[in-house]
């Protein structure tokens, strides 16, 4: 069946093509340029043997290794330790699979390792048998390093930018959706988790959601994120969330909200009582960093997807901006665009910087127009594909930098440093919120 699959492809994405050219509303203001190949990346070992290996974060001092087998009975185990060849521990975890429409998954494995040591080089092995693995846990305190790449996509465009990204080493990769553009072709999700193998097996790939994850057919497949939701599990449940779609998790000094632009969020929704009461649970003395990420951008200056965010913004933005967040990081545009720090479409000192990184190589292209004249909110703008470092050095000062992808090297096009909110006496308190931080003086106020 995937051979068959796989066959339509070129079919599959003629349709695509000529329906985003007939149907979108967007194609009179701003084309793109021809994509790369796609990169179809297939299974030539054993039916037992792991595959699409990647790791995340799953709640304190716990990793889950996820891994798909096509042998159904293969066992739900990783062996682990931190020597090579060496394994002091051993956990068995769960497994599930899905079917959408005439394809069936393999095994999908998860299993939750830990506790672990930060900072710390762990070797392991799936299903007791195979290749031998590492990853590098996160470390405990600062500096600590993000790579941020949305709309990753499987092309060759995707190629050179994890290529770029992983030039240099980091901590935790964040991925503000739209992963394997599958969009119901369900074997390109296993390409997709075959291609990036080699980078999410090494360090935790975090992850939410984008359109493209949607995957719903009518009648057929009516209910969405079918096939994401089986296969990046990420820890929704270890933050309180009731839903995969978003989450939070901590990392050394930085506490990162994954919020769901696909599913309900306004005042009555679950993820909004969810994200108020996350947000009222942050203790900025250990995290002092607070990030958010999201698909849809609430801040847009290019021509491509005006607007879509809008609704989301007005229904949570407060929430963030109560609570000081300090950036907010979105994909979907196929640009590269960093505004100034911005509350309630006003430049404001104490609101989030915005930053659409929707460029990571996917199959569509780049959104190559923006608007004129330029907005005073938007600080730099670029349709090139790339990827995006966060570099946090302390509790108070952290360093971005965005990467232009030139093929053959990766240039560093724009950077600013950010000062933490949670140390700025100018920003606390809020209207009755929290008293700042005790890293703030009481003389500073």
């Amino acid at each position: 069946m995937e051979k068959f699959l796989h066959a339509l492809l070129p079919f599959i994405f003629f349709l695509l093509r000529f329906t985003s050219r007939c149907c979108s509303s967007e194609h009179e203001t701003y084309s793109r340029p021809p994509a790369r190949n796609i990169i179809f990346s297939p299974h030539h070992g054993l039916q037992s043997a792991a595959q699409q290996v990647h790791v995340s974060l799953a709640g304190r001092d716990h990793m889950r290794v996820t891994w798909i087998t096509d042998d159904k009975h293969a066992p739900s185990i990783v062996e682990y330790g931190k020597q090579p060849g060496t394994y002091s521990a051993e956990v068995t975890g769960n497994h599930t699979s899905y079917r959408y429409f005439f394809y069936s998954s393999g095994k999908i494995h998860h299993v939750k390792i830990g506790p672990l040591e930060p900072g710390t080089v762990y070797y392991y092995r799936c299903g007791g048998s195979g290749p031998e693995l590492s990853f590098k846990t996160p470390p405990a305190t600062f500096p600590l390093e993000f790579v941020v790449i949305g709309d990753l996509g499987q092309t060759e465009w995707t190629n050179s930018t994890l290529t770029h990204a992983s030039s240099r080493d980091y901590d935790v990769f964040l991925l503000p959706g739209d992963l394997s553009y599958a969009d119901t072709n369900q074997p390109l999700w296993d390409s997709f988790g075959r291609l990036v193998e080699r980078h999410a097996s090494q360090r935790p790939w975090m992850v939410t959601e984008g359109n493209h994850e949607i995957e719903i057919l009518p009648i057929i497949q009516p209910h969405g994120f079918k096939a994401y939701n089986a296969r990046w599990l990420m820890p929704y449940e270890e933050s309180n969330s009731s839903s995969n779609l978003y989450y939070s998790f901590n990392v050394a000094g930085a506490h990162v909200i994954m919020l769901g632009s696909y599913t309900d969020f306004d005042e009555n929704s679950d993820q909004y009582r969810w994200l108020e009461a996350d947000l009222s649970s942050i203790d900025r003395k250990k995290t002092p960093w607070v990030i958010v990420l999201l698909h849809a951008p609430w801040y847009n200056t290019n021509n491509a997807h005006q607007g879509e965010g809008e609704s989301m913004r007005k229904a949570m933005e407060e929430l963030l901006y109560k609570a000081r967040v300090d950036a907010v990081f979105a994909g979907h545009v196929h640009a590269y665009e960093r505004f100034t720090r911005i509350y309630d479409n006003k430049v404001d000192p104490c609101g989030p910087v915005y930053i659409t990184i929707g460029d990571g190589g996917n199959r569509e292209g780049l959104a190559l127009t923006f608007k004129n004249p330029a907005s005073p909110l938007s600080l730099y703008r670029e349709a090139s594909f790339g990827h995006g470092r966060l570099r946090m050095l302390d509790e108070t000062r952290a360093h971005w930098s965005w990467h232009r992808n030139n093929d053959s090297n990766s240039f560093s096009a724009d950077e600013v440093w950010l000062d933490s909110l949670s140390t700025s006496a100018a920003c606390w308190p809020f209207e009755g919120e929290k008293e700042p931080p005790e890293s703030i003086a009481d003389d500073e106020l």
